[in-house]
């Protein structure tokens, strides 16, 4: 059994590798795919085999994809293109008969009204209308969105957010690595199912605030704005318009629950609780 990992040099692709190679994968089982013949080249040394391949130019795809068995789509990192690019990816996967895609959605897409959300759910379509056997993997937030800002807040001694009081599920990217690489190497019928994935502690950014003060030894504290005052501090700061709303808005969302999940399909995936909030953030500070 072959399988793919599309966007396998990011940071959940390389991840994903990892958790497969873990699991009792063979390197001589998983195909790297990605648009860098440098960045593939430490996933060449570990043996795995490698092909260069470009979401935007879909003559690269259905070579990438020849004799792959089973598929994780990692979406797209190019916000406002990723539909047309998954789709490049879905017609190539089609093409080759790909037995399985796996696709990394977000969490509550088609609840949350999140803009975000609103290419994965096109994504999520997409792959409806193909014939394809697909799985979707709804993640939720990463908890490295909040602490690869750690020195931020820690410097300016606050978290700025127009969140209110919402949950977020979050979890750490290596576990919802492993969580896709468990559903790729699972010998059970994987297609047509729907994971929504979340650690099972979730937290306010408020709490969030809490432990970075705790772990960091400084005073955080979580100041709440109104969502068009947010939006210019991330303006003025270099962030531009279109990503400023994104994020905004996600904010305004988790208010309202979006980013909350309950299931504990995450954990019951990987077998073991999810890294804490804790963890994730000492992680961080001692980088």
């Amino acid at each position: 059994m072959k399988i793919a990992i599309a966007g396998a040099t990011g940071k959940l692709g390389m991840l994903v590798v990892d958790a497969l190679l873990e699991r009792g994968a063979s390197p001589e089982q998983i195909i790297a795919i990605g648009r860098s013949e440098e960045k593939l080249a430490p996933l060449a040394a570990r043996s795995v085999q490698v092909r260069i391949a470009d979401y935007n130019a879909p003559a690269t795809l259905i070579p990438a994809l020849e004799g792959v068995d089973k598929l994780l789509l990692i979406s797209s990192s190019e916000v406002g293109q990723r539909i047309s690019q998954h789709e490049n990816v879905i017609h190539a996967a089609k093409a080759v008969d790909v037995s399985l895609v796996a696709y990394t959605s977000i969490a509550n897409a088609l609840t949350g009204q999140m803009k975000l959300a609103a290419e994965h759910v096109a994504t999520e379509q997409l792959l409806a209308a193909s014939g394809l056997d697909y799985v979707l993997l709804r993640n939720g937030w990463y908890t490295e969105n909040y602490t690869d800002q750690i020195m931020g807040y820690l410097n300016s001694g606050v978290i700025l957010g127009c969140a209110g009081d919402g949950k977020i599920s979050a979890a750490a990217r290596a576990d919802f690595a492993e969580a896709a690489a468990v559903v790729l190497l699972s010998q059970e019928t994987q297609a047509g199912k729907i994971y929504e994935l979340g650690a099972d502690k979730a937290f306010t950014l408020t709490q969030l605030a809490g432990a970075v003060s705790a772990a960091g030894g400084h005073e955080v504290s979580y100041k709440e704005m109104d969502p068009e005052t947010l939006a210019d501090i991330y303006e003025q700061s270099g962030v531009p318009a279109l990503f400023a709303d994104i994020l905004v808005d996600t904010d305004v969302r988790i208010r309202e629950g979006a980013l909350e999940v309950t299931s504990g399909q995450l954990a019951q995936l990987i077998g073991h609780a999810p890294t804490s909030l804790g963890k994730v953030i000492k992680n961080a500070l001692d980088q």
